[in-house]
């Protein structure tokens, strides 16, 4: 399945997704202080914005396609299939650090997670995983002899809004009803999807099979990256996008 064909899939859902989602929406809260710090009631909380679901789901959806579409055009496929050849994928590393860090602030959005400074820290250290990425195969040209200190920065940086998320699913089971069942789906199939890039990339500096192949990595990160994106674009829209 080549960049073209995955694009148009990606083109396709966010018309979908544009034209049959209501105006679901959560707030973005921030809270000021308007006394000294650590005195009862100096803080005080005020809605900075709404975020539209419908319209964030279909950001992220259009960030993949105009990635996969610009690698198929003639003038930057060349620069494409140079650097599959050097064993990167530079483009794909800079649009999963946005694409990414926007899935995972709609998930902690919709575990309750709706502090601005806590959604900005984990936007930055989502894309700070992705960065440690795209640093992994800058500097590992030759796989025969690998520095894996990028990879384990990355893991240490990608599993921390997910403990995040996870605190925030449990103190809402401990105290009220729980979240609704949808989210926690979303929260099990996006956590093991998120997992999996790192095992693919993993895969690829093991240089085993049909993994000593680059491309055979990056097709397996297309795949990836189309099925996560759907699914939660898909989970969401089932459970709080279709009107």
């Amino acid at each position: 399945m080549g960049n073209t064909v995955v694009g148009l899939i990606f083109l396709v859902q966010v018309i979908a997704i544009l034209l049959l989602s209501n105006d679901f929406s959560i707030p973005v809260v921030a809270t000021y202080q308007n006394g000294p710090p650590g005195t009862p009631g100096t803080g005080e909380t005020f809605t900075m914005f709404s975020v539209r679901f419908g319209w964030a789901i279909a950001f992220f959806l259009v960030l993949a396609a105009a990635d996969h579409l610009l690698m198929a055009t003639p003038k930057i496929n060349g620069w494409y299939e140079r650097q599959l050849d050097q064993g990167r994928n530079t483009a794909r590393w800079v649009e999963y650090s946005i694409s990414s860090s926007v899935m995972i602030v709609l998930i902690c959005l919709l575990t309750g997670i709706n502090d601005i400074y806590a959604l900005v820290a984990i936007f930055g250290v989502n894309a700070a995983m992705i960065l440690f990425g795209l640093l992994m195969e800058r500097i590992n040209p030759d796989r025969s002899s690998v520095d894996w200190w990028p990879f384990i920065f990355g893991c240490i940086a990608g599993i921390v809004p997910w403990i995040a998320i996870t605190l925030a699913i449990v103190g809402a089971q401990q105290k009220y009803s729980g979240v609704p069942g949808f989210v926690f789906a979303i929260f099990i199939s996006l956590f093991i999807l998120f997992n999996c890039f790192a095992i693919n990339q993993l895969l690829q500096y093991r240089n085993r099979g049909r993994f000593m192949n680059y491309r055979f990595g990056e097709y397996a990160f297309i795949i990836l990256s189309l099925i996560a994106k759907s699914l939660l674009a898909w989970q969401v829209f089932s459970g709080a996008l279709f009107s």
